[in-house]
């Protein structure tokens, strides 16, 4: 599905392109924990942890983020809504490190918190680091209606200027994030106004409520988006068939190690392919694989990609960042030829 030329046009192509982010930016903060410095608390009696390095990260949409400055776009317009405060600080300061980031839309909103997921990793001598319970800051009430207004009109803006659109929908709870059903509602019409741009989402709750725009769910969220298909080995297969009939757009179904389902509605006969995943050996930590492989997905498809390179592009990113054992992991142009050179001739 991929070949040395088309991978060549894909990589060529990528420092030329415009590529918007819609969605919830978290903070992933990793506290380093030293095993041998832990004491006991005076007040509990319980273990008190000594962190000896504390690591910040754009998370979340961010994830996206950081593999779409790895992979070396041009720029990178963003709108999200956090919080104004000390995590929402920290984050701005994140994003400015990926130099890709326009930032000018991501809102700080008083009132409201930073979504953060805070990452406790215990390291101990001789053993790999070992992360603890996550910490997790969200918002459990609804956005403000006036800053959906603001969302509504930076996508207006950005739109029309990038070359593809992803969108990722992290918050669980209803109406609780950037990616509300107004903003579900504008960017249907946004992609019925411009079919051919590629406009991805993502969303861990709700991608079947999605409409004119391409999906991205995995395997679970694909299922769960079309309830009644019966149990079996085609189940997965018929309900990205249905997701990519409601939505008429393209569908991406990732399958982790059997790579991903590619359904093209736009076509009569509704063409299924599967894409093989590329093989990988030892430890892998899938957190933040799928970002990793909606990055490739979008950038290959902005590039002139056909589905089914975009989708192997994907495969060949992901096949990376899950080997990156306890962060989210990133890809870059020379790692990805490598990792092409590898695969292309076992």
């Amino acid at each position: 599905m991929l070949t040395d030329t088309s991978l060549n046009a894909i990589l060529e192509q990528i420092p030329r392109l415009t590529i918007g982010v819609v969605g919830d930016l978290f903070l992933d903060r990793y506290l380093h924990l030293d095993a041998t410095l832990t004491e006991p608390s005076l007040e509990t009696g319980l273990d008190a942890f000594q962190v000896t390095c504390v690591r910040s990260q754009p998370g979340a949409a961010g994830t996206v983020l950081n593999n779409l400055a790895a992979l070396g776009v041009k720029s990178a317009p963003t709108v999200s809504l956090i919080g104004d405060d000390g995590e929402g600080y920290e984050l701005h300061q994140a994003l400015d490190g990926l130099r890709i980031v326009d930032s000018r839309h991501v809102i700080s909103w008083p009132g409201r918190r930073t979504p953060t997921y805070t990452k406790p990793m215990l390291e101990s001598p001789g053993q790999p680091a070992r992360e603890l319970n996550r910490l997790d800051i969200k918002n459990r009430t609804a956005t403000p209606a006036d800053a959906v207004d603001r969302i509504l009109a930076a996508i207006e803006e950005i739109t029309p200027r990038v070359d593809a659109l992803l969108v990722l929908d992290q918050v669980s709870e209803a109406e609780c994030g950037v990616v509300t059903g107004r903003v579900r509602d504008r960017l249907a019409q946004f992609g019925a106004k411009h079919p051919c741009k590629p406009m991805l989402a993502d969303s861990r709750a709700r991608i079947g409520l999605f409409r004119k725009v391409w999906l991205k769910p995995n395997e679970r969220e694909c299922v769960r988006a079309v309830p009644g298909v019966a149990e079996g080995p085609d189940q997965v297969r018929h309900c990205a068939i249905e997701l990519a009939r409601r939505c008429h757009r393209p569908v991406f179904c990732t399958r982790g190690a059997n790579g991903i389902l590619v359904v093209d509605s736009r076509i009569a006969c509704e063409p299924v392919v599967q894409v093989p995943a590329f093989p990988v050996s030892g430890p892998i930590d899938i957190v933040g694989a799928g970002d990793s492989t909606s990055a490739g997905i979008v950038c290959a498809l902005a590039a002139g990609a056909s589905l089914t390179e975009a989708a192997a592009f994907g495969n060949l990113v992901a096949s990376i960042t899950i080997q990156q054992i306890g962060t989210t992991g990133t890809a870059t142009p020379g790692q990805v030829r490598q990792r092409w050179r590898e695969v292309s001739t076992d």
